[in-house]
């Protein structure tokens, strides 16, 4: 059986499992926000909620991905409603955001086509060849602190209103969907008033960051892989260029298993659901090395793709780690 074949096991879609997780999720959604707000002065119980809410944020955000390959319900009717329900409350507009999510999925991997929306990487020669003012923004660009936390609130409260390519994919999509947006945010006011609107801007920042930083996981890591064409091998570029990271099942199930990316890239049709049950019943020839909590976070040291190397690499003259520190 070939890898291809193996993962056409796993792509078959169920109604009541996608309803179950689609529906669940709103659940908590809703329920840690109310819990939240009514509980702001219970430190107690506001912290949780909060981080509870983040974690429904990241999977709304994740299914309404899934709904964007149509692999999440049976028919793609379902799934582009179900795509759109979701859009203002994870403030991403369906249309446009589904279709440059399908560029990266065609060029991942491509160092020609590295503007499609994931957090820009430069190569090595690239920044022996820049000037201070240069590495100075990507310095700052890639510092973790400034990454995660403003990478959230630009990508999620900003750049998502007017999208890359809106002009291209649907302007009265993204148009409509601010309008939701709006919407959703003025009954949220509406019923808490400030303190409440406060509340769930702080929340869906954690989220937006918990985000960030799995974006950045899932094609930032040591032994990633990019090239040029024709060289770019988009079989290799799917497995070895996206991640499978270990941080446990619970964390898997709480971000609709996200975590196991490189599978996704192989197969995009197999629903979250069934991510999990296909990456681990892999044979051993094929199983991936996976990336836990600890080299994730020093994961966020590596800045620059090393051609020669055929590795990511901290900054030249920086502090190195593990095989990065071989010369």
């Amino acid at each position: 059986m070939t890898l291809r074949e193996h993962t056409r096991r796993f792509v078959d879609k169920d109604n009541r499992i996608a309803a179950l997780s689609f529906f669940g999720t709103f659940a908590v959604y809703f329920s840690s926000l109310w819990a939240a707000i009514s509980c702001m002065n219970l430190w107690y119980v506001l912290i949780p909620a909060c981080v509870i809410h983040a974690f429904s944020a990241v999977r709304l955000y994740v299914l309404q991905h899934d709904t964007g390959h149509h692999s999440l319900f049976e028919t793609r009717g379902q799934n582009e409603l179900a795509g759109h329900a979701l859009s203002p409350f994870t403030f991403a507009p369906f249309e446009v955001m589904k279709q440059n999510h399908n560029l990266h999925h065609a060029n991942v991997g491509n160092l020609e086509h590295r503007d499609t929306g994931e957090i820009h990487t430069m190569t090595l020669r690239e920044w022996q060849a820049a000037g201070f003012w240069e590495r100075l923004v990507y310095r700052l660009y890639r510092n973790p602190f400034i990454l995660v936390p403003v990478g959230a609130f630009f990508t999620y409260f900003i750049r998502y209103r007017w999208p890359k390519n809106t002009l291209r994919f649907g302007v009265t999509g993204v148009l409509l969907h601010n309008i939701a947006v709006l919407a959703w945010v003025t009954l949220i006011w509406s019923l808490s008033g400030w303190a409440g609107l406060g509340v769930y801007f702080a929340a869906s920042m954690l989220g937006g960051m918990i985000g960030v930083f799995l974006v950045y996981l899932q094609h930032n890591f040591e032994d990633t892989y990019w090239d040029r064409r024709p060289d770019l091998d988009p079989q290799i570029a799917a497995l070895q260029g996206s991640s499978a990271l270990d941080f446990g099942a619970w964390f898997d199930h709480t971000v609709a298993c996200i975590t196991l990316h490189d599978i996704h890239h192989f197969n995009a049709r197999i629903p979250s659901y069934r991510l999990r049950a296909c990456h681990y019943s892999l044979p051993e020839d094929w199983a991936p090395r996976r990336i836990g909590f600890i080299e994730a976070v020093r994961a966020l040291n590596l800045k620059l793709w090393d051609e020669d190397r055929e590795r990511l690499v901290p900054f030249p003259g920086g502090r190195s780690r593990g095989k990065a520190a071989a010369a």
